[in-house]
């Protein structure tokens, strides 16, 4: 297939519209339980946001190198443009942590607290996983792709384990663990830089969800109909789903340490959802519902980083005693519904509103890339 999929980008557009939703409530004291993380074991729909967006740069990246890896082009300039790419991920990433670097208190100027700087994040975690799965996909035949799929999270499971230490307890499991010897204060200040959701160690299991939207990625660039494509990214998406239903028996499902079941939970939903969104799209050519997801879509990193670094300074600017977003919330949103209602409307404004500049950004077809 050499066009462009519209489903990729809806499905693209539908999970960062789903990140924007939940990571900009109105407040964080009040929000319905499907916009918020599991407490620690188990999922919510939250938690199917980044290891769907983690799927799709999978899926990307069989895309951006598959013609060039089966024409023969060297692959040195594509592993160096890879290479590019995941750091300025990284840096974006280091940045939005770092932001805004001052403080508006007179004595102060500068921030304090950047000898804790957080070193990983999400955009940090889709850099590496992008940098190793795009140098695996240029450089190792496929076979071992699909071995290190399920390789990594095997052995990650054994790791895990093996340290002895339940995995209920947050502070000594062996993930926490290793993010504390190797990156010492660096980590989440949310956690009191105990552990990090995406840290190091657990970035490897985060690897094998990339290297299943490969798989996707695969599948979709296969000779024979879009019926054939759609029907086995169903199959597959539903082996995978159940396999890390099933080790989840002895494993649970776990975003903050990106657990092996829910390596395999998340992937198989992730390919049963680009499964619908492409048999409707680009199969039977329903395409009008995925304008509004296109547009988020095709700019996804873009409103990421702008829409968290308006919210921190919204966060920072001040409306006499209080953060101009607190000023909004209340004057606009929780003077007139209930708090709870209130911060989920806000969330959807958001939406709406960076839907607005989006809009504006696809018509004069300015999209940024890294």
């Amino acid at each position: 297939m050499k066009q462009r999929l519209v489903s990729l980008d809806a499905f693209r557009g539908i999970t960062i519209v789903g990140m924007i939703l939940v990571n900009n409530p109105g407040t964080w004291s009040a929000m319905y339980g499907p916009f918020k993380h599991a407490a620690w074991h188990g999922w919510t729909p939250t938690d199917l946001i980044f290891p769907f967006f983690l799927f799709i740069v999978g899926v990307a990246i069989t895309y951006a190198f598959g013609r060039s890896v089966e024409e023969g082009v060297p692959k040195g300039p594509l592993a160096w443009k890879s290479a590019r790419r995941a750091a300025i991920l990284f840096g974006l990433g280091v940045f939005m942590a770092a932001f805004p670097f001052i403080t508006w208190e007179p004595e102060l100027m500068l921030r304090p607290g950047l000898e804790r700087l957080r070193i990983m994040g999400v955009l940090q975690r889709i850099g590496l996983c992008y940098l190793v799965v795009s140098l695996l996909f240029l450089y190792t035949t496929r076979k071992t792709q699909q071995f290190l799929l399920w390789a990594l999270p095997v052995w990650y499971f054994a790791a895990l384990w093996a340290n002895g230490v339940s995995l209920d307890d947050k502070i000594w499991n062996l993930a926490a663990v290793v993010d504390r010897w190797a990156l010492g204060d660096h980590l989440w200040s949310g956690a009191r830089r105990m552990w990090d959701p995406e840290g190091l160690l657990s970035t490897l299991p985060a690897i094998s969800t990339t290297l299943i939207g490969v798989w996707a990625g695969r599948i979709l660039r296969e000779d024979g109909t879009g019926e054939a494509r759609t029907a086995r990214l169903m199959v597959v998406g539903f082996l995978l789903l159940t396999v890390g239903y099933l080790w989840s028996w002895i494993m649970p499902i776990n975003k903050a340490l990106w657990t092996s079941s829910y390596v395999f939970f998340t992937g198989g939903m992730a390919m049963l959802g680009l499964g619908v969104c492409y048999w409707f799209a680009d199969v039977k050519g329903h395409q009008g519902w995925t304008k509004p997801f296109v547009v988020y879509g095709v700019n996804a990193i873009t409103v990421f980083v702008m829409s968290g670094l308006v919210a921190k300074s919204m966060g920072i600017l001040r409306v006499g005693d209080m953060s101009l977003q607190r000023w909004v919330f209340l004057t606009f949103f929780d003077s007139w519904l209930p708090t709870i209602d209130a911060s989920l409307l806000y969330s959807f404004v958001w939406v709406l509103a960076w839907y607005a500049v989006l809009y504006l950004m696809w018509r004069k077809n300015i999209i940024l890339k890294v």
